[in-house]
């Protein structure tokens, strides 16, 4: 009897769990079926209506990136506001874009480099005039990329006599190459063709493109630069590039890559970092913006003077740069590139863009910690490659 009382309150408890169960999932499918039933209306808009900058740069770049958003992929050209129904300028077809003079309010008063720059802001591809196809035949560790005008022979030569020599360095592969674009006698520049030819012949180092060689086209030169290591030294592992006016410690480069981790020398975008910067607005300045053609804040950036990165960033740059408006100064568009391939340069103090103090510049240990220095004449980059070569320097 005892038995069957305890079998029987079993029983009444799991009767009431399942009756309880039942109740609750009852319960939650009515509040579900409710729930998916009623039409729930968003208070804000999702989307904020894109509206035109008043920044001719920026106003481009909302349309490059209109453009490239999968989003809008197949939308209809009828349903878009005018300023975005832009047809730009075939980048292969690189002819004057006489629309910016209606398009930039103060274009008759701009400096004559802004309109040059504006009316070949869409030009990128120009046709190479000197090439070494073969330079990196045998990829090399460390591609030195020197950035140069025509009539610099000097600075060349001293880079090539010091730190630019090519060969093997500290039991690494160095190339190094100079970047040019054309000079021309409608700039008043002398013709200097001729020894352009032979000192291309002598030393096999010379790039040169076929395009107006200016202070504002130095971001044609880096787009092409990229262009042209993904075709001719895409093995590369290591990228240096900086301008002819700079004294480089390759050696110190060689050390700092050698200490690297794997997934460090991978992301690697170093040099002499410049932060919460924005454009001049003093005409005087060498680098003066108007706010007619740009406004905003910097991205950080690289001082040009001379930056290292990896081969895999080179990679994402050049695909970046795709996406991102030519601006008039190079340093600030590869910091633009940067953020739009999700990067950052990483600041390195072995980088001096802004010189050092007067004391240390003749003293030799100063130069053996660092990595660059600017600014430096041909004779002075003699000199201190010569000092970091003693045998008996002791800097301890």
């Amino acid at each position: 009897m005892a038995l069957l009382r305890v079998r029987l309150k079993v029983l009444v408890t799991v009767t009431m769990v399942n009756v309880f169960l039942f109740l609750l999932i009852a319960r939650h499918s009515g509040r579900d079926k409710g729930y998916l039933d009623k039409v729930r209306i968003p208070s804000k808009p999702f989307w904020n209506k894109i509206t035109p900058s008043s920044g001719y740069w920026n106003r481009q770049q909302q349309v490059l990136d209109f453009q490239n958003n999968p989003f809008f992929a197949n939308h209809t050209v009828g349903d878009l506001p005018d300023w975005l129904n832009v047809t730009h300028v075939s980048f292969n077809a690189c002819r004057i874009d006489t629309r910016v003079t209606a398009q930039v309010k103060d274009y008759s008063s701009l400096p004559l480099r802004f309109k040059d720059f504006l009316l070949y802001m869409h030009c990128r591809y120009y046709p190479i005039l000197v090439d070494q196809p073969d330079i990196c035949r045998d990829p090399p560790f460390l591609l030195l990329a020197v950035k140069s005008v025509a009539s610099h022979f000097d600075r060349r030569q001293a880079i090539r006599q010091t730190w630019g020599q090519a060969g093997l360095v500290a039991n690494r592969t160095v190339v190094t190459i100079f970047l040019l674009g054309k000079t021309s006698t409608s700039d008043h520049h002398p013709d200097l063709s001729a020894m352009l030819s032979y000192e291309s012949e002598r030393h096999r180092d010379i790039i040169q493109w076929d395009y107006r060689d200016s202070f504002f086209n130095l971001t044609v030169k880096e787009v092409l630069f990229l262009d042209w290591i993904q075709t001719r030294c895409p093995g590369a592992s290591f990228i240096f590039k900086g301008d002819d006016d700079v004294f480089v410690n390759t050696f110190a480069i060689l050390k700092f890559l050698a200490g690297l981790s794997p997934t460090k020398a991978d992301e690697l975008f170093v040099g002499d970092v410049i932060t919460n910067a924005g454009p001049h607005r003093d005409k005087k300045v060498k680098y003066f913006i108007p706010e007619s053609v740009f406004i905003g804040s910097y991205p950080p950036y690289a001082g040009g003077g001379g930056y290292l990165f990896s081969a895999s960033v080179a990679a994402r740059l050049h695909v970046a740069s795709r996406r991102v408006v030519l601006y008039p100064i190079d340093d600030v568009y590869t910091g633009m590139c940067l953020l739009k391939a999700g990067l950052g340069p990483e600041m390195h103090k072995g980088f001096k863009t802004f010189n050092i103090e007067e004391k240390y510049r003749s003293n030799p240990c100063v130069y053996k910690g660092l990595i660059l220095v600017h600014p430096r004449t041909p004779q002075e980059m003699i000199q201190i490659w010569s000092w970091l070569n003693q045998p008996d320097l002791n800097c301890q």
